[in-house]
């Protein structure tokens, strides 16, 4: 008989009862979060074969290091740890297209509706920084996405995007100085 993980387990759990072997914990976890993790990187990433490869990758990762993740006593949560874990997968899939062939070309679409990483993200920072985010142009939001809530460098910024490490740094500054004058 197959044992199924509690309905009440956290993703945290999960992951710590995945680093003791329990696949089932594994595959409650990898149903929790596959579905948005899958979400997220074809908003970065057009190339469905690319993306299938990096969420392959990451669950071995996960499978593998579940052991080494610290928890949400180390400021983290299981959900960031396998965002920051796919979103290296994905950044070195680039790396790889990127030494044979062009990167595969970024998602440009009309976002109608806010993501869920934005909302989540108003919630967290308040009304008032929530609307000088959104009022941000598209092109620098991403840059800050990229660089503060996906905790990537500038350099990864830059393949993930496919553009100039300088353009990165420029839309940063550009950013950061438009947060500072909506916030001040």
């Amino acid at each position: 008989m197959k044992h199924k993980p509690p309905a009440e387990a956290d993703e945290e759990q999960l992951v710590r009862r995945t680093a003791r072997g329990d696949r089932a914990a594994f595959e409650e976890f990898y149903r929790r979060t596959s579905p948005w993790l899958a979400v997220r990187l074809r908003r970065r990433c057009a190339d469905e074969q690319v993306v299938a490869e990096v969420m392959q990758e990451t669950y071995l990762a996960v499978w593998r290091a579940a052991g080494s993740f610290s928890g949400a006593a180390a400021g983290g949560t299981a959900v960031g740890w396998v965002w920051t874990i796919a979103a290296r997968r994905l950044v070195d899939a680039f790396r790889r297209r990127a030494h044979h062939a062009q990167p595969p070309p970024a998602v440009q679409v009309a976002v109608v509706a806010p993501a869920a990483e934005e909302e989540a993200l108003a919630a967290t920072v308040g009304d008032y920084v929530g609307n000088a985010l959104r009022a941000l142009a598209p092109e620098l939001r991403q840059i800050l996405q990229a660089m503060v809530l996906d905790g990537l460098s500038v350099r990864e910024t830059a393949v993930l995007l496919g553009l100039p490490e300088g353009t990165v740094k420029t839309r940063a500054r550009r950013a950061r100085i438009a947060m500072r004058e909506a916030l001040s």
